[in-house]
């Protein structure tokens, strides 16, 4: 996970990811990272169209957008 989240931060590559939010429900978003810091991934959601900030350790699933699915 670490190596995709820093390939993203890098070449600004637009990941997708289901993150289990507070409350325990389950949330899809799609990303680009902006930064690291320790457990913290700052990054752009196109979801919320806006700067958020993720815990590495309620990321359930991450992998790269497909082409043609979520253009922007």
């Amino acid at each position: 996970m670490n190596q995709l989240l820093f390939r993203s931060l890098q070449t600004k590559m637009k990941l997708e990811m289901i993150y289990l939010k507070t409350d325990n429900r389950t949330s899809y978003r799609v990303i680009r990272v902006l930064g690291m810091h320790g457990n913290r991934v700052t990054a752009y959601c196109f979801t919320r169209q806006k700067v958020r900030t993720f815990k590495k350790d309620m990321i359930l699933s991450i992998g790269s957008v497909q082409k043609g699915k979520m253009e922007a």
